[in-house]
């Protein structure tokens, strides 16, 4: 019975130190992760303004 009682409070011991306090905060900006939906294409946002000579005098 002695042996019972020693695992019992063993196992409560434990217990009692996993659930006696919450865990730490996390804060909410550790919880998102940004990401860009397209990935960024340098061609698209240069500007050439001979293109128009290019394309349309050849």
């Amino acid at each position: 019975m002695e042996q019972e009682r020693k695992a019992t409070d063993a196992a409560q011991i434990v217990r009692q130190l996993r659930f006696s306090q919450l865990p730490e905060r996390i804060r909410l900006e550790d919880t998102i992760e940004e990401q860009p939906a397209v990935a960024q294409d340098p061609a698209r946002d240069t500007y050439n303004p001979d293109e128009w000579l290019v394309r349309n005098c050849l």
